[in-house]
């Protein structure tokens, strides 16, 4: 049993780890645009592959670890939790590299000539996605419950932005590949925001053995922790 604690620590660290290295990477996939800064973006690129083979160790160790030991109550949500967060942090590495990809592009292009707020959206996100993690680390529902409102915002931004450039498009067709560059970058800020809510929910589950899936209507608060 002192065995299989230590290996859960372990797990515990390198999805902690893993975490850490996709939110850097999300903090530099928006500053490559906002600051237009390829070097940033290269580094984004770099850490895909390191993002990937965390994902493989984290899938493996947990596997081992449900067969071996075929946890139950508690520690089974753990493990099953783990499968599921480092899938969206991996799928969050993805998207970075997706919003660097456009990035590259645009820096080295004319302005679209109207402001949105990229960067400010961005920041929504980073935050959402330091949160989910560090209720992860903390175990706390309540942290991770402030991570699911959040994503009301990010829409709200993202909806603003698509406005903004749509109008600008409607007004000068030549800005048009330039601004649908910038619209898939928000969109891809969104899907990271989606991610980090699952890894939320994860958490929720995990602490009390509560589905929230689909089911934001529920008072979240009324959940108990469930008896290990």
């Amino acid at each position: 049993m002192v065995h299989f604690e230590l290996e859960l620590q372990d797990l515990h660290q390198r999805l902690r780890d893993m975490g850490a290295l996709v939110a850097s990477s999300i903090h530099k996939s928006v500053l490559c645009l906002t600051q237009h800064n390829e070097d940033l973006g290269q580094q984004v690129l770099r850490n895909e592959s390191m993002v990937n083979q965390m994902e493989i160790q984290i899938d493996d160790m947990t596997t081992t670890l449900l067969t071996l030991h075929q946890p139950v109550a508690r520690d089974l949500r753990m493990l099953v939790a783990a499968l599921k967060i480092s899938t969206d942090l991996e799928r969050m590495g993805d998207l970075s590299v997706n919003i660097v990809a456009r990035a590259l592009t645009l820096i080295h292009q004319p302005d679209i000539g109207v402001t949105v707020n990229i960067e400010g959206m961005g920041a929504q996100v980073e935050n959402m996605v330091l949160r989910c993690l560090d209720s992860f680390v903390k175990e706390d529902a309540a942290l991770a419950r402030s991570v699911l409102l959040a994503d009301d915002e990010v829409d709200k931004t993202r909806n603003e932005i698509y406005d903004t450039l749509t109008a600008a498009m409607e007004k000068d067709p030549s800005v048009v590949r330039r601004a649908l560059a910038t619209m898939f970058i928000a969109r891809n800020l969104e899907r990271i925001a989606d991610h980090a809510t699952n890894v939320a929910e994860d958490i929720i589950f995990l602490r009390s053995g509560v589905d929230v899936r689909h089911r934001r209507e529920v008072h979240l608060e009324e959940a108990e922790p469930a008896q290990s």
